[in-house]
């Protein structure tokens, strides 16, 4: 199976007409973009005269009914030159196939409105491949030739801007918007920087899966389908391989994980016998807030790890007994007390699910149980919110 290449800096110029009135300075600002990328003659097609035919007679211009076709050629000279000197950005175009790479400039969407000339482009891409994947069964259209029109934009978010507005104005699901730039969590796109846009609706599975979002996904679909097309993204000097399956979603399963930052419940049996929040401590009797959960289980039972991270904390303590912290992206942390042993070494990199110690009945305990706790920014939160099970 050939891999079909993603080029990052594929613009469609037919839908992009070359602006009418060159010659004015707005215009020259406003479509500098466009006016540089299309291809083919320099003036608009209808300042030639209808009798040009090409290697017999050189073409015979009209003059411009607005400003003559001097103010065409300048404007069209000022426009060039100011892309010359304002390239704009580049990065590593996709995989040709033949492991050659060069730098391409890619689309740059400064803001996600109609003002912006790229996102007017962008939406009208969008809405294209809408079009074709919502009567795909009926055209018999395949998901390799929907995946050709595939375009990469990019697009830096202001602060405050969360990945669901970033979606609804694009009109792509966030689950192309997530799996593409590899977002465990939403919460991730504060640290995200710099996205890239699809232009197709669909979701985009790492062929080497490097978190549990990415394993689940994996997990759920098959790189066997007639679904699934191969292609290949750079990002830098890096080259990351996808499984692209147009015009799919999230399950309701990776949603909940998604949205719910992934943390598994580290017992696959237990018994809730406390929950987070305020109670009485049965051992000491004092009213106060219960930092996690309680999960009631045989002494020896087997402790898994809720989610990939470090080891950044083992030991023995009054209260918690033996106890590991694993510390997690974004800012989260799990720990794990009352164990009988701890199986995972300080400063081992675990993934989840992964075994990491017993449940136990060390410290301030009544009964073999786990007191599993989450924490973000050193601060409790309830896992009950967040545990997936």
């Amino acid at each position: 199976m050939h891999v079909l290449t993603v080029v990052l800096a594929k613009v469609n110029v037919r839908r992009r007409p070359f602006p009418r009135k060159t010659g004015s300075a707005g215009s020259i600002l406003a479509n500098v973009w466009t006016a540089a990328l299309a291809p083919g003659p320099a003036l608009p097609k209808r300042l030639f005269n209808k009798e040009l035919v090409f290697g017999r007679k050189r073409p015979a211009l009209k003059k411009c009914r607005w400003h003559g076709w001097r103010r065409v050629l300048i404007g069209q000279g000022l426009s060039l030159a100011f892309f010359l000197l304002f390239p704009g950005p580049a990065v590593r175009a996709a995989d040709t196939g033949d492991g050659t790479a060069g730098e391409v400039p890619l689309p740059f969407i400064s803001r996600l409105d109609s003002r912006d000339p790229l996102f007017k482009q962008y939406a009208d891409d969008v809405e294209s491949a809408r079009r074709r994947l919502f009567v795909r069964e009926r055209t018999g259209e395949t998901s390799r030739a929907i995946a050709e029109a595939l375009t990469i934009y990019r697009y830096t978010p202001p602060g405050g801007e969360d990945i669901f507005a970033i979606a609804a104005r694009c009109n792509i699901p966030y689950a192309g918007l997530a799996s593409l730039n590899r977002l465990g969590h939403p919460s991730a796109l504060e640290s995200a920087g710099d996205i890239l846009l699809p232009s197709v609706p669909g979701v985009f599975v790492p062929q080497e899966a490097g978190s549990d979002i990415e394993r689940l996904l994996s997990s759920g679909r098959t790189s066997q389908s007639e679904e699934a097309v191969p292609v290949t993204v750079s990002r830098g000097d890096k080259k990351e391989l996808y499984w692209f399956y147009p015009g799919a979603d999230f399950s309701p399963t990776e949603r909940i994980f998604f949205l719910n930052s992934g943390f598994r419940f580290p017992l696959r049996t237990y018994r809730l016998t406390s929950s987070y929040g305020p109670r009485t401590n049965p051992v000491t009797g004092r009213f106060r807030i219960h930092e996690g959960l309680d999960l009631a289980a045989p002494e020896g039972t087997d402790v898994f790890a809720a989610a990939s991270g470090v080891v950044t904390e083992t030991g023995s303590d009054p209260v918690y007994g033996n106890y590991i912290i694993i510390k997690h992206a974004d800012n989260w942390a799990s720990l794990y007390g009352h164990l009988s042993k701890i199986d995972i070494a300080l400063r081992s990199e675990v993934r989840s699910g992964i075994l990491i110690g017993r449940v136990g009945s060390t410290g301030q305990s009544t009964g073999p149980h786990l007191h599993f706790e989450l924490r973000r920014n050193g601060r409790a939160q309830d896992p009950g919110k967040y545990l997936f099970q």
